[in-house]
């Protein structure tokens, strides 16, 4: 017979779920004010408006990984200089925006 699991345990389940959410180590408020001030340009420029990049029903990102493969490649090309941490932050933001990965 399994013994039943302690409520310590459970909650050690639980907060170790919520560490492995997409992008938990992510700041959406600071992740939105770097899209604001950094992607939103390009993304007017290129879709013609800032949201279409991210709803469009042929996007490119599908996945978490897709995510933070896409804002390491647009930090790269637009020469902005972010850390993996920032870029956290921006894939936060967009995850809860737009995505809605879960974990």
């Amino acid at each position: 017979m399994l013994a039943r699991p302690l409520p310590a345990v459970m909650a050690l389940l639980a907060a170790t779920a919520v560490a492995q959410a997409p992008f938990a180590g992510g700041d959406a408020k600071q992740g939105a004010a770097m899209t604001t001030k950094d992607c939103n340009g390009c993304h007017v420029r290129t879709f013609g408006d800032v949201s279409s990049a991210y709803t469009r029903i042929d996007r490119r990102v599908n996945t978490p990984a897709q995510l933070k493969a896409q804002i390491a490649y647009c930090n790269s090309q637009l020469g902005t200089g972010y850390f993996p941490d920032e870029e956290e932050h921006i894939a936060a933001y967009l995850n809860l925006e737009y995505y809605k990965f879960k974990p």
